[in-house]
C-alpha cells in the first residue's frame, strides 16, 4: 500500500491505498459507488449491496435516491462497517469537462460531509468513483479525489471531524487503478 501522512504535527490522519475487495476491508464507513436511484446496480454498488444483504436495498428505499455529486448514509447490515455511505458521482457519457469534474470534487466533499455527521466513524474506505461503468477518465479521478480530500482536512482543520478521520483509505480491484491513484497521492 502506499500512504502520506497529513500535516503530522496536528496528526490528521492518513490518506492510503490498497489493493483489495472494499467489501471485505474493516472500517467504520465503507463508501458506495451508487447509481442516483441507491439500488443495487453493477460494478462496486452491486458488490456492496450482495454483501451488505437485502436490509441494505430496503433502507435504501426509503431514501428517494441521491443527486449527482451528493452523498447518503445508511447501516452497513453484513458488511464488515458501521455505516454505508453512497456517493453519487458522475457518468462521464452523459457530464463532461469542468462540470464532470465539479460534480466528482462536489461528491468527494460530501462524503466528507456524510461522515462528519457521525461522530463514531474514524476510518473510511473509498472506492475510484465514477472509474468503473460511469468511465471518468481515471487520471483525473484520482487527482480530484486526493485533491478534494487534502482540501476537505485542511479547510476543517482543527475541527473535530478533520482530527478524528485517522484513516481514508482507497480500496481498488486492480493494480494498475492503485498505481494510477499512488502517483496522484505523491503530485
Amino acid at each position: 500500500s502506499y500512504t502520506i501522512r497529513l500535516n503530522k504535527e496536528k496528526k490528521m490522519g492518513i490518506i492510503k491505498t490498497i489493493l483489495g475487495d472494499i467489501t471485505e476491508i474493516h472500517s467504520d464507513a465503507i463508501v458506495n459507488a451508487a447509481n442516483h436511484s441507491l439500488l443495487a446496480g453493477s460494478g462496486v454498488c452491486g458488490a456492496i449491496h450482495y454483501a451488505a444483504g437485502p436490509e441494505l436495498e430496503r433502507e435504501c428505499q426509503t431514501l428517494g435516491g441521491c443527486e449527482i455529486g451528493k452523498a447518503k448514509t445508511t447501516k452497513a447490515y453484513n458488511l464488515p462497517a458501521k455505516y454505508v455511505i453512497h456517493a453519487c458521482g458522475p457518468n462521464y457519457f452523459l457530464v463532461k469537462g469542468e462540470k464532470a469534474k465539479e460534480l466528482l470534487a462536489s461528491t468527494y466533499t460530501s462524503i466528507l460531509n456524510e461522515a462528519d455527521e457521525h461522530s463514531d466513524i474514524k476510518t473510511i474506505t473509498i472506492p475510484a468513483i465514477s472509474c468503473g461503468i460511469y468511465h471518468f477518465p481515471l487520471g483525473d479521478a484520482s487527482k480530484i479525489a486526493v485533491e478534494t480530500i487534502k482540501n476537505w482536512k485542511s479547510k476543517n482543520s482543527g475541527q473535530t471531524a478533520a482530527e478524528r478521520f485517522e484513516n481514508i483509505v482507497f480500496v481498488l480491484f486492480n493494480q494498475d487503478i492503485k498505481e494510477v491513484f499512488d502517483e496522484a497521492l505523491v503530485a
